[in-house]
């Protein structure tokens, strides 16, 4: 990829490191003498066929620059698959903390972990408070039945990875189409809103600089970032990172507020009604359960792979049945 982005830029004095990989895009930090970007592309093999669009970030990216919601500057865009393989961007590389696990917020006092948890909570508004249409994304996505068609994407995607028969996976999918709620006015949602998609300055370490991986963005139903970042902040957070030696940062003091004052704070900060936001909880334990299985399946698929222990799919589907009416 050195030579070829080379060419691309028109430069030969490239330096090229991968700072992050896996399932979802790549992240590389490219330097040059008098430059220092960050590059991103899709993996090798994508998890969704409507995941990993590279044009999706860095439109969403490139419209919300200079908005009130912090994104890196979009340096330059490349559709043209011949030069790397694949469509990606370059950004401007910032300096500052991805509060990942405990030990990236251990710095942190416990009014500083409250106010940072706040912050998270409040650049969510204020992207959900953005007018589409005055920011050049009013055709970024069809937002009227937009959840509908979440729903049935996922039990597609399911289809395509489950391994076996799970019925209470089944059953979830059913209790979600029976509560589907009556639609509301739509906005730019992030699709995968947390901590670890976040970077925030290093002094003041309250302040977000920037939302990051806009890979899932679109128009359509705010509280499904809602719904993900309280899922992430409570125990079905608590599975996923059950494997990780660090635990969840915001689990490293007393400072970080509870899932019901996060939950609290989004509705007192947008005026928005969270009456059926347990819906959208169980809906992203749904969603992560679906991502759990095809992860398992690719394992199971790839020689010589160790295959997780997968008993989290059926903790996850207790736990959003618990959130369902019958």
């Amino acid at each position: 990829m050195r030579d070829e982005l080379a060419r691309w830029l028109d430069r030969d004095d490239l330096v090229i490191e991968q700072v992050s990989g896996g399932a979802s895009n790549l992240t590389f930090r490219v330097r040059t003498g008098d430059d220092d970007w960050i590059l991103r592309r899709p993996p090798l093999r994508a998890v969704l066929a409507t995941a990993n669009d590279m044009r999706r970030e860095w439109t969403a990216q490139q419209a919300l620059h200079g908005s009130a919601v912090p994104v890196p500057r979009i340096i330059r865009t490349c559709s043209d698959e011949s030069v790397i393989g694949a469509p990606f961007y370059l950004m401007e590389r910032l300096d500052g903390i991805v509060f990942s696990d405990a030990g990236a917020v251990g710095h942190l006092t416990q009014a500083d972990a409250r106010a940072c948890s706040f912050e998270l909570v409040d650049v969510l508004v204020r992207l959900h408070g953005v007018d589409p249409a005055a920011v050049g994304l009013a055709e970024f996505g069809r937002p009227a039945g937009f959840m509908r068609r979440q729903l049935s994407r996922w039990l597609t995607q399911w289809e395509r990875s489950k391994r076996r028969e799970r019925p209470a996976i089944d059953e979830i999918a059913r209790r979600l189409a029976a509560a589907l709620p009556a639609e509301g006015p739509a906005a730019i949602v992030h699709g995968d809103y947390s901590f670890n998609n976040t970077m925030f300055f290093r002094e003041p370490p309250t302040r977000m600089q920037a939302l990051l991986d806009w890979e899932l963005s679109t128009l359509g139903d705010p509280f499904t970032d809602v719904g993900t970042l309280a899922v992430y902040w409570g125990r079905a957070g608590e599975l996923m990172w059950r494997s990780r030696p660090n635990p969840q940062p915001h689990r490293a003091n007393a400072g970080f507020p509870s899932t019901d004052e996060i939950l609290e704070r989004y509705a007192a900060t947008s005026g928005r009604d969270l009456a059926t936001i347990g819906f959208y909880q169980a809906f992203a334990m749904y969603k992560l359960a679906v991502i759990t299985e095809g992860v398992r399946a690719r394992q199971e698929a790839t020689p010589g792979q160790v295959v997780d222990d997968d008993t989290i799919i059926g903790e996850l589907a207790d736990l959003a049945l618990e959130t369902l009416p019958g």
